[in-house]
């Protein structure tokens, strides 16, 4: 339930905007609302592709741009080229990924409190941190290899 409501939000705010809601565009909205977490562009062509031959990836990647701009969506660069997107109502978070098998983990924006309160006390500086993505290796992967 909560999926279809932000879908219909997503394309209320869209026409609010002057945007046409084309069939292309309304299922850009819905699968990214219908995604469990992170989808990239290409999962989403994909889907709409099988369906509608006819659809230019351009179509998928300009939707995304108009979503995220409007603070609708969020993009998260997670390196080598590979982007993810997921709808902004799922709670701002941060992301760890394994250089190694590419696992990635979602990580509560509370756990960045103390590094802005060290920023703003040592350098008089508010950090906006808005999104993260911090490159490592991920537990599983250290204990296959017997790494610290």
């Amino acid at each position: 339930m909560q999926r279809e409501s932000d879908c219909e939000r997503i394309i209320g705010t869209l026409r609010e905007h002057g945007f046409r809601i084309t069939p292309q565009r309304r299922r850009v909205v819905e699968i990214v609302c219908a995604a469990d977490g992170h989808i990239s562009a290409g999962e989403i062509y994909d889907d709409i592709h099988a369906r509608n031959p006819q659809v230019n990836i351009s179509t998928v990647y300009r939707t995304l741009e108009w979503l995220e701009n409007l603070g609708l969506i969020t993009r998260s660069d997670l390196g080598e080229g590979r982007e993810v997107y997921e709808i902004a109502t799922r709670g701002k978070h941060h992301h760890l990924v394994c250089d190694r098998c590419g696992a990635i983990i979602e990580v509560d924006d509370s756990i960045l409190d103390g590094l802005r309160e060290i920023l703003m006390e040592k350098y008089g500086f508010r950090a906006e941190i808005t999104h993260l993505v911090i490159h490592g290796v991920c537990k599983s992967c250290r204990e296959n290899d017997g790494s610290p």
